[in-house]
């Protein structure tokens, strides 16, 4: 198992800005970097040479780049409401995965919800440690939020839509190389603002790598958003040992949580319900071989705005785990 660090923004045009950031991973130990949402050139797709020059770019810096998470929205918009133009975005998608491939870039993540991910507050809580600053989510504050412009979609559709994306990547990955990680949805309710949420429990994860059996449909395995479905540690850790045995988990969000739909808060990583030693030794133990990323930090006093002290606390805290499961 390998550790990585994930969430880090840029544009291709400013390559140099993130220089800092990579050499901070150094120096906390991290060997693999996960870019989230690169701004890069391209007409709805991803180019070749850009992903080749960003994927060196990392490498020149002694790192290696593991996976990006999420295209832009609007690359696949369209595929993910079932409109007219879908197919002509999906054959862009298409060529975003070839290229990845061919760059060796070879792992996706990506979600397929339509209004991303929620939270009804971020503030110190009564029960946050030390007062610090956490996301929180309870629905019943959600629950009287505006409709959605383009009107309601139900589960129906959303698995309608997903399985027409699924059928129609897959085979492009595999022959690529590439593999694409799904998210599940964040937070994993019934529906926000009348738009379904399809990916909100262990059963349904299931029914993702069902759909197309093939090594190329894998999932972005969001311990916290697991975590927030599910009622008891335990669950966690049988959902860990399911999917890691079938190789199915690309990589890991590792974050801890309190509470459970309708409910929960964000934690430190060793303050939630969940005890990450024994989900570090579920990951070991049912094979798992990816990579470990911090994930929503809370805000620690002195931090800056892109969490250096939050996530350095959080990754030398898994360095540590991965020290006692691996021996």
């Amino acid at each position: 198992m390998q550790l990585g660090l994930g969430a880090i923004h840029v544009a291709a045009n400013a390559l140099q800005e993130i220089d800092e950031r990579l050499t901070f991973a150094r120096q906390l130990g991290v060997e693999n970097i996960i870019i989230h949402t690169p701004e890069l050139p391209g007409d709805g797709y991803w180019e070749f040479r850009p992903l080749l020059m960003m994927r060196t770019y990392v490498e020149a810096a002694g790192l290696k780049l593991y996976a990006i998470e999420n295209m832009p929205r609007n690359f696949y918009d369209k595929v993910r409401l079932g409109l007219p133009g879908r197919d002509e975005q999906l054959e862009n998608v298409r060529k975003t995965i070839r290229n990845m491939g061919r760059a060796g870039i070879h792992c996706l993540g990506y979600d397929f919800n339509l209004v991303g991910v929620w939270r009804t507050g971020r503030a110190p809580t009564a029960t946050s440690r030390g007062r610090a600053a956490v996301t929180s989510y309870d629905h019943e504050l959600a629950k009287n939020a505006p409709l959605f412009e383009l009107g309601r979609f139900d589960d129906e559709t959303m698995w309608k839509n997903y399985e027409y994306f699924l059928k129609a990547v897959i085979p492009v990955a595999e022959e690529e190389g590439v593999r694409l990680a799904l998210h599940p949805d964040d937070p994993p309710v019934p529906e926000i603002a009348g738009t379904a949420r399809i990916f909100r429990s262990t059963e349904a994860y299931k029914r993702v790598i069902e759909i197309v059996d093939s090594p190329s449909n894998a999932l972005e395995f969001c311990q916290g958003t697991v975590a927030e479905w599910c009622k008891t540690p335990e669950e966690v850790y049988e959902a860990i040992r399911y999917f890691a045995s079938r190789d199915k988990i690309a990589y890991v969000h590792f974050r801890n949580v309190r509470g459970v739909v309708p409910r929960f808060e964000e934690t430190f990583i060793d303050d939630g319900k969940v005890d990450m030693l024994k989900a570090m030794r579920a990951y070991k133990e049912s094979g798992f071989k990816g990579v470990f990323i911090a994930d929503h930090t809370p805000g620690i006093v002195g931090d800056t705005p892109w969490g250096h002290r939050g996530r350095a606390y959080a990754i030398g805290y898994m360095k540590a785990l991965l020290k006692c499961v691996n021996g």
